[in-house]
């Protein structure tokens, strides 16, 4: 099956499968009294990972479909980060120890949106709540656009490890048509001041499929953007969904391209970046091959989750802030997404969730393939399902798409054992759908898989 053939099939709405089950499965069936069993159930020695959400921006960029709002007065952004830090209180109390923390993630929204002296506040509250190793990554991802010096200051402070910059296009025209005007010499100063205040580690986020982008034009925006050396670098396409996000509306859909086109795209970032040297990691990720992301993906052990691709193999995540999302071994809790439910929530002492999911055993086994799958572009389907206790034939009811796509040429398949081949690694989602039972076509709408 040529290329056309297989974008026209396979190029649907499918999940990005950060989690299992998907996020659009979550339900308030389960609430603030089921996360603090959890909490309180933990495992002394269960190393933590921390997700801190921000979800204000100093402006709005229309491609954007992140939960965050536009906010330019400092009062409620002291007082997110007043919350934010009685938040890890109420956590840290209902564990009841100061659990050890092996990785920290900052996102938004923009991070560094929070006023200078209100992030150090928070950072040593965890400090003080959690058993923050010294190793411990940090991670901040930052808007060049709005970076100061004392966010630089503050950052490096915190110990700051790695950061990462939101590159999208560097084409004028195209950045007139997304509402975000950023030119190289303004992103490498940003990168300059952040390894100049000592963060070793630079991701650059680019992204195709963007009103008004050519072929020509990504490449040059590669170019450039490799110009600053990042250790790693990620490709997303742009997820046009104007019904969950009303601003998106303002793009113009005829500037948008089409399938073909959004591919030819991709094929052209991803093969600049390859060709400077950089180690293809999972479905939209490269890094230096020295790099720890790269090391995890050659041995085996890379990991995914919601901030995407990740060395992070620590066995429970714990969201903070409003529409953060958490994974624990008994499965996943979302706070309120709206900032004043959660802010009342905590003020009261209540843990802020809004919705969540209870895994099953079948959703574990389930999710392991399909990591795998997204990882390794590989799984054997029966030596798995004996590691969780499952019969070698439980995961056999994608037996029917599997066939399909070993007949399209996007997978081998020998009955148990399944490999992506490298020109289905563009469909990778397609293939983890397979596994998928909660997966309903037409029922909850995702992105485009290319």
């Amino acid at each position: 099956m040529d290329t056309n053939l297989r974008l026209l099939k396979y190029d649907r709405l499918v999940p990005r499968y950060t989690s299992y089950p998907t996020a659009p499965h979550f339900s308030p069936a389960i609430g603030p009294a089921d996360y603090a069993a959890w909490l309180r159930a933990l495992p002394e020695d269960a190393p933590l990972s921390l997700y801190l959400h921000v979800p204000f921006c100093a402006s709005l960029c229309l491609f954007c479909a992140c939960h965050t709002t536009v906010v330019v007065q400092s009062a409620p952004l002291f007082a997110y980060a007043e919350t934010l830090q009685t938040e890890i209180d109420l956590i840290a109390r209902t564990i009841g120890r100061r659990q050890r923390v092996r990785h920290i993630h900052w996102g938004g929204g923009t991070p560094t949106s929070l006023p200078a002296d209100a992030m150090a506040a928070i950072a040593a509250k965890l400090r003080d709540r959690f058993d923050v190793a010294d190793d411990a990554e940090i991670a901040v991802e930052i808007d060049p656009r709005t970076l100061t010096a004392a966010s630089l200051a503050t950052m490096a402070a915190m110990g700051t490890t790695r950061a990462s910059l939101g590159v999208q296009d560097f084409d004028p025209k195209v950045q007139a048509a997304i509402g975000r005007h950023q030119d190289f010499a303004l992103t490498q100063q940003c990168a300059d001041g952040l390894r100049a205040a000592g963060v070793r580690s630079l991701n650059l986020d680019l992204i195709y499929g963007l009103p008004h982008q050519t072929v020509a034009g990504i490449r040059d925006t590669v170019r450039q953007a490799l110009a600053l050396h990042p250790d790693r670098v990620a490709v997303f396409g742009y997820a046009h969904v104007p019904w969950m996000k009303k601003h998106q509306n303002l793009i113009p859909e005829a500037a948008l391209p089409g399938r073909e086109e959004r591919y030819a795209q991709r094929q052209a970032a991803e093969m600049a970046i390859a060709e400077a040297g950089y180690v293809a990691i999972g479905l939209d990720h490269f890094a230096r091959p020295n790099d720890d992301l790269a090391r995890a993906a050659n041995t085996g052990n890379l990991k995914r989750n919601f901030q995407g691709y990740t060395t992070d193999d620590a066995p429970v995540l714990l969201g903070l802030g409003a529409s953060s999302i958490g994974s624990l071994p008994q499965g996943y809790v979302q706070n309120h997404p709206s900032v004043p439910a959660w802010r009342d929530a905590v003020r009261t002492g209540t843990l802020p969730v809004g919705r969540g999911i209870a895994t099953t055993a079948d959703d574990r086994l389930r999710r392991d393939a399909i990591e795998q799958i997204m990882c390794r572009f590989a799984v054997d389907l029966a030596e798995t399902a004996t590691r969780h206790g499952a019969s070698p034939t439980a995961l056999m009811d994608a037996a029917p798409a599997l066939q399909e796509m070993q007949h399209d040429g996007l997978i081998d398949w020998d009955g148990y054992r399944v490999a992506v081949r490298p020109e289905g690694r563009t469909f990778v989602r397609n293939v983890a759908a397979a596994f998928d039972t909660w997966l309903r076509p037409g029922a909850g709408r995702h992105s485009a898989a290319v």
